[in-house]
C-alpha cells in the first residue's frame, strides 16, 4: 500500500533528507585519491550521527556499512572497507539518513582525480536523466511517466539502464511502494498523487544494462565489466510539482 505523508511526517521527512544530502556533501568534499572506502564510510556515519540521526543501512538486512559505496564497474551496494581511491575512477556513495522514525535516501557519483571525457559524459547524463524523469512528477501523471522520460534521456546519450533494481517509496521504512522504475512504456504503474514521497535514482550503464551480484551479497557490478554511474534524491510530490527533500544546507 502506498503511504501518503502527513504534514507531520512530511516535516520530519526534510529533517531526514537535509542530514542525509549534508553527509553525502561532506563524502563528496572528501573524495581524492589516496583516501579509503572505510574513511569515507566513517565521515558518512559520523555527519548523520552529530545531527541525532543514525544511518539507515547500518544492518539494513546484515548491511555493514553505514554507506553504500562502488567503485567503477560496481553499479551499488559497494561494502566499505580498506581500498584506497585511484584518480580516475568513479565512486558512487548511497547514504539514507534515520531521523525520529523517517528516511532521506540520495546518492551521487563523483570523480576521483582527473577522469576520462566518457566517464565525465556517463556521471553528467545519469544526474541530469535524473531530472528529465521529474519534470513528469506531477499529480495526475504515472509512476512509469518518470522513468519511461529516464530511459530515453539516457538511450539518446548512448547508455543503458539497469533493469534489476529500481527507486521506491520511502518514508518510515527505506523500501516501500511504489516501485519506481528507470525504463518502460508512459502512462503506467501507480497515480502520482500529492503527499507521496518517493526516491527515484537512475542507475546509468557505460555498455549493456544487465548486471552480476558478488559472492559478498551485496555488491553489484556491470555484467561487461565497463562503469556505471548513481544519481538519487528522495522527493516528495505536491499539486505544485516535485520537491526535492535530500538538498544539502546552502553552507555546506
Amino acid at each position: 500500500m502506498i503511504q501518503i505523508k502527513s504534514n507531520r511526517e512530511i516535516e520530519l521527512m526534510r529533517c531526514a533528507g537535509r542530514i542525509a544530502a549534508n553527509a553525502l556533501a561532506t563524502a563528496g568534499r572528501a573524495v581524492a585519491p589516496g583516501i579509503t572506502t572505510f574513511e569515507l564510510n566513517e565521515l558518512i556515519k559520523q555527519s548523520i550521527e552529530k545531527e541525532g540521526a543514525y544511518p539507515s543501512f547500518l544492518g539494513y538486512a546484515g548491511f555493514p556499512g553505514a554507506a553504500c559505496i562502488s567503485i567503477n564497474d560496481e553499479v551499488i551496494h559497494g561494502i566499505p572497507g580498506p581500498r584506497k581511491l585511484e584518480s580516475g575512477d568513479l565512486v558512487k556513495i548511497d547514504v539514507g539518513a534515520t531521523y525520529r522514525g523517517y528516511i532521506g535516501d540520495c546518492a551521487n557519483t563523483f570523480a576521483v582525480g582527473k577522469i576520462s571525457e566518457e566517464a565525465q559524459k556517463l556521471i553528467d547524463v545519469t544526474r541530469q536523466s535524473f531530472y528529465e524523469g521529474i519534470k513528469h512528477a506531477h499529480t495526475g501523471n504515472r509512476v512509469s511517466d518518470i522513468s519511461h522520460a529516464i530511459q530515453t534521456y539516457v538511450e539518446e546519450n548512448g547508455f543503458s539502464v539497469v533493469r534489476k533494481y529500481v527507486g521506491h517509496g520511502v518514508g518510515s521504512k527505506l523500501h516501500e511502494e511504489p516501485e519506481v522504475p528507470n525504463f518502460g512504456k508512459p502512462g503506467c504503474g501507480a497515480r502520482l498523487v500529492s503527499g507521496m514521497t518517493i526516491a527515484v535514482e537512475p542507475m546509468v550503464n557505460q555498455g549493456v544494462y544487465t548486471v552480476r551480484e558478488l559472492d559478498d551479497g551485496w555488491t553489484v557490478k556491470t555484467r561487461d565489466g565497463k562503469l556505471s554511474a548513481h544519481y538519487e534524491n528522495s522527493i516528495l510530490i505536491t499539486e505544485d510539482g516535485p520537491e526535492i527533500l535530500t538538498l544539502a544546507s546552502e553552507n555546506l
